[in-house]
């Protein structure tokens, strides 16, 4: 027996398996799914350990409270906001798609942490699901790219010259662009800005498509 050889209790076993289960849903999710389209890997690498520290968390802080009558609810609770408000940690605003890995990512690190008394049949089938679901939405979606240009052509940015505005763009920037839609406009420096949608050859998708200036951390 595995428990009794190396001095570890049934509870800590059974967490060990649900714990690979997390990890290998989580790699699966994160290598397979997500990075393969974003090659982003400092996203690869937060959502990774995030997944890691919140199953710990939530496992030790429902064995503590384990052994607290009536306040083992409110301490998961409690527990549950502290964890999911960390979504709004960060210091850069972070894309949609992003957002909704980090909040798959730390939902399941949650519900199989959670899952102590769940057939692993069925925790397994629940995770997925979960991979299914993702891989649909990856496939019937397609994900276009989104830059911000400051553009100096303002004479064809009304409607009646969306087509050579479109033309202009393309032979200008070398992009597949579907779609321009016009923002701010700057009648004394004969400058707009253009939000273009484009489709991309590249199998990753451009982290600083959507800046508009580069602080000096992003050029180190």
């Amino acid at each position: 027996m595995i428990d009794t050889f190396l001095g570890l209790s049934p509870q800590f076993c059974k967490m060990l398996i649900r714990f690979a289960i997390c990890v290998v849903v989580s790699w699966i999710i994160i290598d397979q799914l997500y990075y393969r389209k974003s090659k982003r890997r400092d996203f690869y690498f937060t959502f990774m350990l995030i997944s890691i520290s919140i199953f710990f968390l939530v496992f030790f802080m429902i064995f503590v409270l384990e052994d607290m009558k009536g306040k083992a609810g409110i301490g998961l609770g409690i527990g549950l906001f502290g964890i999911f408000s960390i979504m709004r940690y960060r210091t850069d605003t972070m894309p949609v798609r992003e957002m909704t890995y980090l909040f798959i990512i730390i939902a399941l690190a949650v519900v199989n942490a959670l899952a102590s008394t769940m057939p692993l049949v069925e925790l397994v089938l629940t995770n997925v699901i979960v991979i299914l679901a993702i891989i649909v939405c990856e496939w019937r979606l397609k994900t276009e790219n989104v830059k911000l240009i400051q553009y100096d052509k303002i004479e064809l940015i009304t409607p009646d010259k969306r087509e050579e505005l479109i033309a202009d763009l393309k032979q200008r920037t070398g992009l597949d662009i579907t779609k321009v839609e016009v923002g701010a406009i700057d009648m004394l420096r004969d400058m707009t800005m253009l939000r273009v949608h484009y489709h991309s050859t590249d199998k990753g998708s451009n982290s600083v498509d959507r800046m508009t200036k580069l602080t000096r951390q992003d050029l180190q």
